[in-house]
C-alpha cells in the first residue's frame, strides 16, 4: 500500500507522465498480461483510479497519436489500443473523457475492417450491464447507430449482434434500436436478416417486456422471407415464445394476450406452397402448440381451447393439416396393400405411382423419390417392418403405440457406423407425418368430457378466455373435423350419448355438427349400439322434417349412411313432407324441399314416380311459375340473407331440388332434363324474373340468376347431362360471371373454380374465366387470374402423373380451352360491331387474359400448337349457326385477334406445330376441303389500335374543315376511383406497347357509386392520379352511366318451356356493376389434386 501511495504522489505531483511510464502501467491491462500477473493488474487498476484527473490527459494524448494521427510507433502497445480502451472504461469511464470523440472519428473511417474493430469495441462499451455511455455521450451513440446501415456487411452483422445484449441490459434503448432493426430485417444479406430474428427472440425469451410489438412484428414479417433459413428461424422463435408465455403462462395472462396472434400466424403459414413450411408448421403444432409429450387430458385441453381461440383461416389451415396427414396415411396404407399382392408388372407400376405421390409430400422431392424407392425395397424384404408400419397407420393405433412403432422402425433403419444418415432422416419425416401423435380413442373421450363440462357449465371456459357457447360450438366443430380423419376413435356409447345431448340443444350449428359426426362415424351403431339407434332415429326424422335446411340435409344423409332399412326410414320422411307442400306458406317450404331433394338424390328409383309428379305439378307449375308476393323495390342488386323474401328462398331450393332429382336419375333420354335446362335458361334470359310480372325485386332476381347459373354448372358435372347442354345454354351459364351484381359474379366464380380444380367440370367451362377481363373490380380480375393459374397447373400436373391421361388430352390439356374461349367470345352479347375498335380492344383483353397464363412457357412448342389451332378454326364454320354469315364473320374476327395476340407475344409460334389440334364438333363444323379461308378480317387500322392503343393518325389535309369529334364510347365503361392502374401490366401485353389503352376501370371498393343500385351514378374522385398506360383521348371526371337492358327481346309467348331455341334467343346478362361493399379477398387455394384411381371416372366426364 505504501508503494501505491508513493506512485500516486509521483504521478500527481510530477510535471507529467512519460510514454514509457504510461506503457509500464498500461501493459498490465492487456488481457495476456492481466491473466499472467493478477497482482500487477490490480495495482495498475487502483493506481489509475487514484490518478484519474492527472493521467487522463496523458492517456488522451497517447490515443490521439495512435487513433487520429496514425503514429503506431509511439508505443509498443499501439496494436492493443481497443483492448486498452475496454479495460480503461471498465476501471473508470472518466479516464476516456477525451478519447470518446476520437472513437467517433474512427467510426467514420474509410477502412471497413477499422470500422468493424471500433464497432466491436463500442458494442461492448454500450452493451455492458451498468454502462451509461449511451445517455452520457449521445453523439457517439447516434454515430454508432449509423453503423447499422454500414456498406460493409460484417459491420452491419456486428451491429445487429450487439442489439441482443443491448435489449437485455438496456431496455430503455429499445426505442432507438427499433427503427434500425426494422431496416436490417429487410437487409439483402440473409445472415443479417437471420441475426435480427435471433436478436429479438433471445431478448423476448429472457423477458417479453424487453421487446415491443414493433420488434415482434419484424419477426412476423420474416416468416414469409424468401430464404428458408430465415423463415425457419422466425417460425421456431415465435413458437418458443408461444409455448413459454401462452401455454405455460410464465409471465401472466396480460403478456400471453400480447402475443396471442402467434398461434394464428403460425398456422396461416400452412397455406404456403413450400412443403418445408408445411412440415415445420406440423412440427411446431406437435411440439409447441399442443405438445404431444403431455398426458392425454392435458393435451386435449390444450387442443380444445386452442381450437376455440383460432381465427377462421387458422382453423381452416389446421383442418387442412389433419386432412393432408390422413391422405398420406391412406397412401402408405395403399402401398402396404400392394405389398400383399403377388408381384406383377401392373403391381410394380402402381407402387411406383404411390411412391411418387408420397415423395411430393416430403422435403426435397428429388432425394425423397430415391429414398422412398429404397424404403419400399426394405419394406418388401422385411416383413416385421411392414407389420410395424401397418400397426402405425391402423385406425385403432393409440398414441402410445404409435410412439413405440416409430421408435422400432427407426431402430431397424439405423446404421451405427454412419454419422449422418439422410435416408433415415427422410423416413423420419414420413413417420412424423403419418403417426397419430394427438388423436386416438382415449383423446376423443377426453374431448367429449371437456365438451360435456362446457355444456354443464363446470368447465374453465371463462378462465381460458372463451365463452361457454363458443367453447361448445368450436368443440363440436373440432370433433366434426376429427370424425372425417379418425372415425373409428368415436365408436363408444359414452361419446354417442354426449352427441345425442348436443342434438337436443337450441344452437342450430351444434346440432348440425353432431348429426354430421353421427353420419361420419356411426356405421356400427345399428349392430352394436341398439339403445343409441332407438334414440337417434326419431331425432333424425324430426330434423329432416322441421330442422334447419343444413340439419335436414345431414339428417337424410345420416339415415342413408348408417341404417340398413334406409328405404323404410326415408319413406317415413318422404310421404308426410310430400303431402304437406304448400306454396302459399313459403316459410315452411324450405326444409321440406331440401329433404325431398336429397332423398331423390340418394334413392332415385324408390321415389321416381311421386317425385316426377311433385316436380311437374308443384315445383314448376305452382312454385317457380308464380309470383305470389311483391318484392322490396329499394333498387339494390343484393341484400343480406335475412332480407331475402321467403318465397325467393323457396324458389332457390326448388331449383336445387330439380338438380338433385336429375343427378339422382342420371338419364339423358328423359324429357325432364331438357325441360329443366330450358327452364333454367329462361330464368337467365329473363334476368331472374321468370314470369316477367315485375313483382320480384332486383336483389331477389340476382339470387335466382345465381341459382340458375349454378344449377346448369352442377348438371354439367354429370356426363349424361353435359352432352345435352346446348352451346346457347353453356353461353348463358358462362355469362353469369359478368352479371351486373358483384356478389353474383363473386359466388359464381368461386363455385366454378372449385368444380374445375377438382376436374369435375369439362374443359370448356375454364373458358368462362376469360370473360373476367371485363370485370370492373380489380379484386375479381385478380382472383380470376389466380383461379386460371391454379387450374392450369393442376391439369398439367395431373397429365404428368397419370399415364392414362395421355389418351384423353383433348379433355385435359389446358391449351384445348382456346377453341371454347374463341367460340364463347364470338357469341358475347357485347360483341355487336365486328369492326368497332373499342369492342376489338375488349376482345383482345379477354383473349390475353387467358393466353397470358397459357403462354408463360413454350412447353412442347405449345405456342405453335396454339397458332395452328386458331388457324384451323378459321377453316371451319360455327356449328351453332353454320349458315349465318355474320356469326361466322364474328368468329373469324375473334380468330384474327387471337392470332394477332399470339404472334405479337411469341417468336416461337411460327415453328412447326408438334401435332394437329382436334376441334370440338359441338362448336365447330368439320373443315370443308373446298373452303380455304385466307382472308384477313382485321383492317390495318384495327391492328394499329390493338398494337398501340391509338388509331393511325390521319393525313393533315384530310382533317381540314372537319369538325373535331371525340371517339364514341360504349355505354358501359370500366372506371377507376382510387386505383386507376391497369390490371394487366404493360410489360405483360403482346409486344409490350408502352402506350397501351384500356378503359378507365372502377375499382369497386372505394368508388363513388352506391353499391349494387339499379342505375348508379359513378363519380370519379379526382385525386391527382392518372393511369400511366391510358392515352389522353379518354375522358375523365364524373359521369352518369345508364345501364341498358341486356335481357331478351319481347317474345310472342311468355312460357319459358315453349321451345329450346327460345331459351337461348337473348343473352340474359346485364353489364357488371362495381360493388361498393368491401370485397372479400380470394380464398386460399387448398384443393387437392384428384387421386390416380379417380382418373377413369374423370376421363369419362371430360368429353
Amino acid at each position: 500500500m505504501h508503494m501505491l501511495d508513493l506512485m500516486s504522489s509521483i504521478i500527481m505531483e510530477g510535471d507529467g507522465v512519460t510514454q514509457e511510464l504510461l506503457d509500464t502501467i498500461l501493459i498490465n491491462l492487456i488481457p495476456a498480461h492481466k491473466n499472467l500477473n493478477k497482482q500487477a493488474y490490480d495495482l495498475a487498476k487502483t493506481l489509475l483510479k487514484r490518478t484519474v484527473q492527472t493521467i487522463e490527459t496523458c492517456i488522451a494524448n497517447f490515443f490521439n497519436q495512435v487513433l487520429v494521427m496514425g503514429k503506431s510507433s509511439v508505443s509498443d502497445l499501439s496494436e492493443h489500443v481497443f483492448d486498452l480502451i475496454q479495460e480503461l472504461f471498465s476501471i473508470d469511464p472518466l479516464l476516456l473523457t477525451s478519447v470518446m470523440p476520437q472513437l467517433e472519428f474512427k467510426l467514420k473511417s474509410n477502412d471497413g475492417e477499422e470500422r468493424l474493430a471500433v464497432v466491436r469495441l463500442l458494442a461492448k462499451l454500450f452493451g455492458a450491464k451498468d454502462s451509461e455511455l449511451a445517455t452520457q455521450n449521445r453523439p457517439l451513440w447516434q454515430c454508432f447507430l449509423g453503423r447499422f446501415n454500414d456498406i460493409h456487411v460484417p459491420v452491419r452483422l456486428e451491429s445487429v449482434k450487439f442489439a441482443s445484449h443491448c435489449l437485455m441490459n438496456h431496455p430503455d434503448l429499445a426505442k432507438d434500436l427499433t427503427e434500425f432493426l426494422k431496416v436490417r430485417s429487410h437487409d439483402p444479406e440473409e445472415a443479417i436478416r437471420h441475426d435480427v430474428i435471433v436478436t429479438i427472440i433471445n431478448a423476448g425469451k429472457k423477458d417479453l417486456n424487453l421487446v415491443n410489438d414493433q420488434l415482434l412484428g419484424f419477426v412476423r414479417e420474416r416468416t414469409l422471407d424468401k430464404r428458408w433459413r430465415v423463415r425457419k428461424e422466425a417460425m421456431m422463435g415465435l413458437a418458443q415464445l408461444f409455448k413459454k408465455y401462452c401455454l405455460h403462462h410464465e409471465a401472466g395472462k396480460e403478456q400471453a394476450q400480447k402475443i396471442s396472434w402467434i398461434k394464428d400466424k403460425l398456422l396461416h403459414i400452412y397455406y404456403q406452397n413450400s412443403i418445408d413450411d408445411k412440415l415445420l408448421v406440423e412440427k411446431i403444432f406437435a411440439q409447441y402448440m399442443v405438445p404431444h409429450s403431455l398426458d392425454t387430458e392435458e393435451k386435449m385441453k390444450c387442443l380444445y381451447y386452442l381450437y376455440a381461440c383460432l381465427d377462421t383461416n387458422a382453423v381452416k389451415a389446421l383442418n387442412e393439416m389433419w386432412k393432408c396427414q390422413n391422405m398420406l396415411r391412406g397412401l402408405v396404407r395403399e402401398l402396404l396393400d400392394l405389398h400383399k399382392l403377388p408381384a406383377s408388372e401392373a403391381n410394380t407400376t402402381a407402387m411406383f405411382g404411390k411412391l411418387m405421390t408420397i415423395s411430393k409430400n416430403l422435403p426435397d422431392a428429388g432425394k425423397a423419390q430415391d429414398f422412398m424407392k429404397r424404403f419400399n425395397q426394405v419394406l418388401g424384404e422385411d416383413e416385421k417392418l411392414r407389420v410395424q408400419l401397418d400397426t402405425l397407420i391402423s385406425p385403432t393405433c393409440s398414441c402410445k403405440q404409435a410412439e413405440l412403432c416409430v421408435r422400432e422402425i427407426t431402430r431397424k433403419l439405423t446404421f451405427p457406423k454412419q454419422p449422418t444418415n439422410p435416408f433415415l432422416e427422410m423416413v423420419k419425416f414420413l413417420l412424423e407425418r403419418i403417426a397419430p401423435v394427438h388423436i386416438d380413442s382415449e383423446a376423443i373421450s377426453a374431448l367429449v368430457k371437456l365438451l360435456n363440462k362446457s355444456i354443464e357449465g363446470t368447465a374453465d371456459d371463462d378462465e381460458e378466455g372463451v365463452t361457454p357457447d363458443t367453447a361448445i360450438r368450436s368443440g363440436l366443430e373440432l370433433l366434426k373435423v376429427l370424425s372425417f380423419t379418425h372415425p373409428t376413435a368415436f365408436h363408444s356409447a359414452e361419446t354417442y350419448e354426449s352427441l345425442l345431448q348436443c342434438l337436443k340443444m337450441e344452437d342450430d350449428k351444434v346440432a348440425e355438427a353432431a348429426i354430421q359426426i353421427f353420419r361420419n362415424t356411426g356405421q356400427k351403431i345399428e349392430t352394436e349400439l341398439q339403445q343409441i339407434r332407438s334414440t337417434l332415429i326419431p331425432v333424425l326424422h324430426q330434423k329432416a322434417k322441421r330442422g334447419t335446411p343444413h340439419q335436414a340435409k345431414q339428417a337424410v344423409h345420416c339415415i342413408h349412411a348408417i341404417f340398413c332399412n334406409k328405404e323404410v326410414q326415408l319413406a317415413q320422411i318422404f310421404e308426410p313432407l310430400s303431402r304437406s307442400l304448400n306454396a302459399d306458406v313459403p316459410e315452411q317450404l324450405i326444409t321440406p324441399l331440401v329433404s325431398l331433394g336429397h332423398i331423390s338424390l340418394l334413392a332415385p328409383d324408390q321415389f321416381a314416380s311421386p317425385m316426377k309428379a311433385i316436380v311437374a305439378n308443384f315445383i314448376v307449375k305452382d312454385l317457380l311459375m308464380n309470383d305470389r308476393s311483391v318484392g322490396n323495390k329499394n333498387g339494390k342488386l343484393w341484400t343480406s340473407d335475412e332480407e331475402v323474401s321467403p318465397e325467393v328462398l323457396a324458389k332457390v331450393q326448388a331449383i336445387k331440388l330439380l338438380v338433385r332429382w336429375l343427378l339422382g336419375m342420371k338419364n339423358s333420354q328423359s324429357k325432364s332434363a331438357n325441360s329443366t335446362l330450358r327452364l333454367l335458361s329462361a330464368m337467365l334470359v329473363s334476368e331472374g324474373d321468370l314470369t316477367e310480372q315485375k313483382k320480384i325485386s332486383k336483389s331477389d332476381m340476382s339470387r335466382l340468376r345465381l341459382a340458375a347459373g349454378g344449377a346448369i354448372m352442377k348438371l354439367a358435372q354429370e356426363p349424361v347431362y353435359h352432352d345435352i347442354i346446348t352451346p346457347e345454354q353453356f353461353q348463358l351459364c358462362g355469362l353469369v360471371i359478368n352479371d351486373e351484381c358483384y356478389q353474383v359474379r363473386q359466388i359464381f366464380a368461386q363455385k366454378l373454380h372449385l368444380a374445375l380444380v377438382k376436374l369435375l367440370l369439362p374443359l370448356e367451362y375454364l373458358a368462362v374465366f376469360s370473360l373476367c377481363a371485363k370485370d370492373p373490380v380489380k379484386e375479381r380480375r385478380a382472383h380470376a387470374r389466380q383461379c386460371l393459374l391454379k387450374n392450369i397447373s393442376i391439369r398439367r400436373e395431373f397429365i404428368n402423373n397419370n399415364p392414362l391421361a395421355h389418351d384423353k388430352m383433348v379433355s385435359l390439356l389446358p391449351e384445348y380451352v382456346v377453341p371454347y374461349m374463341i367460340h364463347l367470345l364470338a357469341h358475347d352479347p357485347d360483341f355487336t360491331k365486328p369492326q368497332d375498335f373499342e369492342q376489338l380492344r375488349d376482345l383482345k383483353e379477354c383473349l390475353w387474359f387467358m393466353l397470358e397464363v397459357l403462354m408463360v412457357q413454350n412447353e412442347n412448342n405449345s405456342h405453335a400448337f396454339l397458332r395452328k389451332m386458331v388457324e384451323n378454326i378459321k377453316q371451319t364454320k360455327d356449328a351453332q349457326c353454320p349458315d349465318d354469315p355474320k356469326a361466322n364473320e364474328k368468329l373469324y374476327i375473334v380468330c384474327d385477334v387471337a392470332l394477332f395476340v399470339i404472334v405479337n407475344k411469341s417468336t416461337a409460334c411460327h415453328l412447326e406445330s408438334p401435332k394437329d389440334p382436334v376441334l370440338p364438333t359441338k362448336f365447330y363444323t368439320p373443315p370443308d376441303k373446298d373452303f380455304i379461308n385466307d382472308k384477313e378480317y382485321l383492317s390495318s387500322e384495327a391492328r394499329t389500335v390493338l398494337l398501340t392503343g391509338k388509331p393511325k393518325p390521319s393525313p393533315v389535309l384530310s382533317t381540314v374543315n372537319k369538325a373535331l369529334t371525340v371517339p364514341g364510347r360504349r355505354v358501359y365503361n370500366k372506371t377507376a376511383s382510387s386505383d386507376t392502374t391497369s390490371n394487366t401490366s404493360t410489360n405483360s401485353q403482346p409486344n409490350s406497347p408502352a402506350t397501351k389503352t384500356r378503359d378507365v376501370v372502377t375499382e369497386s371498393s372505394e368508388g363513388g357509386a352506391r353499391e349494387n343500385e339499379e342505375n348508379p351514378v359513378i363519380t370519379k374522385k379526382d385525386d391527382g392520379k392518372k393511369e400511366d398506360t391510358v392515352t389522353s383521348d379518354l375522358t375523365t371526371g364524373a359521369s352518369t352511366i345508364p345501364k341498358p337492358r341486356r335481357g331478351r327481346p319481347p317474345k310472342a309467348t311468355p312460357s319459358p318451356l315453349a321451345n329450346e331455341k327460345e331459351g337461348g334467343a337473348g343473352k340474359g346478362r346485364k353489364r357488371a356493376a362495381p360493388a361498393q361493399d368491401s370485397a372479400p379477398s380470394g380464398e386460399p387455394n387448398s384443393i387437392k389434386i384428384p387421386k390416380a384411381e379417380d382418373v377413369t371416372q374423370i376421363l369419362d366426364l371430360q368429353r
